[in-house]
């Protein structure tokens, strides 16, 4: 099982160079409420279940209490409703999908490889 290294999103530089990523590989970005007990267990689950080399899949994290700027940016420039917690896939700059709560699944991301 590959184990999860998250890259930390903070600026809108680095959602800008995630975003340029995707046109490489998958990226996944996570958006966790640090206050939410169930957006832990989804990023917990997520992390369970996360199976990826960084070859193929780059995952991001984005604390959305501290950075809640950034999440509006991600969510005007991709064009997907915010929600918390929430998981974004990336690919050719563009949201192929977006789930949150319970229909966060790790799995889910093989299909955009």
């Amino acid at each position: 099982m590959a184990k999860l290294r998250w890259d930390i999103l903070q600026s809108e530089e680095d959602f800008l160079n995630a975003k340029s990523l995707s046109n490489e590989k998958v990226v996944v970005i996570f958006k966790h409420s640090t206050r939410c007990p169930v957006s832990t267990m989804a990023k917990r689950m997520f992390e369970n279940q996360y199976d990826y080399e960084s070859e193929e899949v780059q995952a991001f994290f984005l604390d959305l209490i501290a950075y809640r700027s950034i999440s509006n940016l991600i969510a005007q420039d991709l064009a997907v409703d915010h929600e918390s917690p929430q998981m974004i896939v990336l690919k050719d700059e563009m949201a192929m999908c977006d789930s949150s709560h319970s229909m966060i699944s790790a799995p889910a991301i093989s299909k955009w490889l």
